[in-house]
């Protein structure tokens, strides 16, 4: 294949850390170490100019504070990209955020008559969401949910492909009439997470020098991640020698440390904030176990990432994630919302961790390697214009 050009235009990136933001870095890494050109457009920061290069290749468009997520910005000229990216002339363009930077990505494309592809990494129709992050005004949320999914139909519609990071997720688009969708997973850098990393020093800290186990939770601490659940499951193991740790920021964060405190767990939860993508690895290293309750979920890299470690995952049976866990082999499900189950299956893999063998060849199987070898299938299909009907077959075959 030669040597592509690709831009990805985005609302979210560094210094945010989220799931879009980890999927973006390790596509672009892995297509660059094979020789593409990747340029990023994405919402700025405090800059003078109206947009900059922030680093090689990453321009971004100044933006303003999103209130109730302040890491975020809002692009308020994302236009402002077109001259770069006229004097760039990319062969595709790929949305992975269908908002302000998304839009100007889309508009783009059609205006320079270029191939575009949008990602769906995130339920940004779900009504839990647009009920958190779409103000106190009920009637502008009630507008929201009215039209997410019509939005939603109206961007991703012209994209000549749309991907969805997951089975589940590619079905609930083509519930909803969005059409051209293919699997493609987001990638994993199993290099980075691995089972020879160190967390001694962490789980040191964490258990405070004593013998106790460490559940984790990575991830946004939201109402839409349901952390209540994993918190009443620590309330009915009623395990002093069992620290949950909740690594991730975000506007629930006091919400559901009061409720720790109300469920008498003060002694047991950690709540450590913001974790460095240099520590993330280390802290996953510590852990015995990785579990999330979401039920929002379009993939779940965090538990291919604590699978990657060879930490065994407990998760809700729902969507993308009931794609991953195998029970038994390398995590354990739970019904949704069911807390007791929850702290069952937590006790069933800390009673016999090394039982689940399957941990690292899971994640293997979403290596970023080989997703990008997927991804670039899908691209070549595009840009050479054989027509979307080929689409799901060509990325089945890749992820073979």
């Amino acid at each position: 294949m030669k040597s592509l050009k690709i831009a990805f235009y985005t609302d979210t990136y560094l210094p945010a850390v989220d799931g879009v933001v980890t999927s973006i870095l390790n596509t672009k890494a892995e297509l660059e170490r094979r020789g593409h050109k990747v340029y990023v457009f994405t919402s700025g920061y405090s800059i003078s100019k109206p947009m900059v290069e922030i680093s090689r290749h990453v321009y971004a468009v100044h933006g303003v504070k999103f209130k109730k997520y302040p890491q975020y910005r809002l692009a308020l000229f994302p236009f402002l990209s077109a001259s770069k990216l006229n004097e760039i002339k990319p062969d595709i363009i790929h949305a992975h955020t269908p908002f302000m930077m998304g839009l100007s990505g889309l508009a783009m494309a059609k205006i320079n008559k270029i191939p575009i592809v949008g990602t769906f990494h995130t339920f940004f129709t779900h009504k839990s969401v647009l009920a958190q992050y779409g103000g106190t005004s009920q009637i502008a949320q009630r507008m929201m949910i009215k039209t997410a999914w019509p939005y939603a139909r109206f961007f991703f519609n012209k994209c000549n492909a749309v991907i969805a990071p997951s089975d589940a997720t590619k079905k609930i688009l083509e519930r909803h009439s969005v059409a051209n969708t293919v699997t493609v997973p987001n990638g994993v850098d199993t290099k980075r997470f691995n089972p020879k990393n160190s967390g001694a020093a962490i789980r040191k800290r964490l258990t405070e020098g004593k013998r106790d186990k460490v559940v984790l939770y990575v991830g946004r601490v939201s109402r839409e991640k349901r952390i209540d659940v994993i918190l009443k499951a620590a309330k009915a193991l009623k395990r002093p020698d069992v620290k949950f740790v909740f690594a991730g920021t975000g506007p629930a964060m006091h919400y559901y440390q009061h409720m720790a405190i109300d469920y008498g767990l003060r002694d047991q939860t950690r709540f450590v904030g913001f974790v460095s993508q240099e520590e993330l690895p280390r802290y996953y290293a510590a852990a015995d176990l990785m579990c999330t309750a979401s039920t929002f979920e379009t993939q779940g890299v965090v538990l291919l990432e604590a699978l990657a470690s060879g930490k065994p995952v407990v998760g809700v049976d729902h969507l993308a994630i009931k794609e991953i866990i195998r029970n038994g082999r390398n995590g354990e499900k739970f019904p949704v919302g069911d807390a007791g189950a929850c702290a069952r299956k937590i006790a069933k893999v800390l009673g016999s961790p090394r039982s689940y063998r399957e941990t690292v060849s899971t994640a293997e199987s979403y290596s970023v390697k080989n997703v990008t070898d997927t991804l670039l299938n899908v691209y070549q299909e595009i840009i050479t214009g054989n027509g979307s009907s080929y689409l799901n077959e060509a990325a089945q075959k890749a992820i073979g």
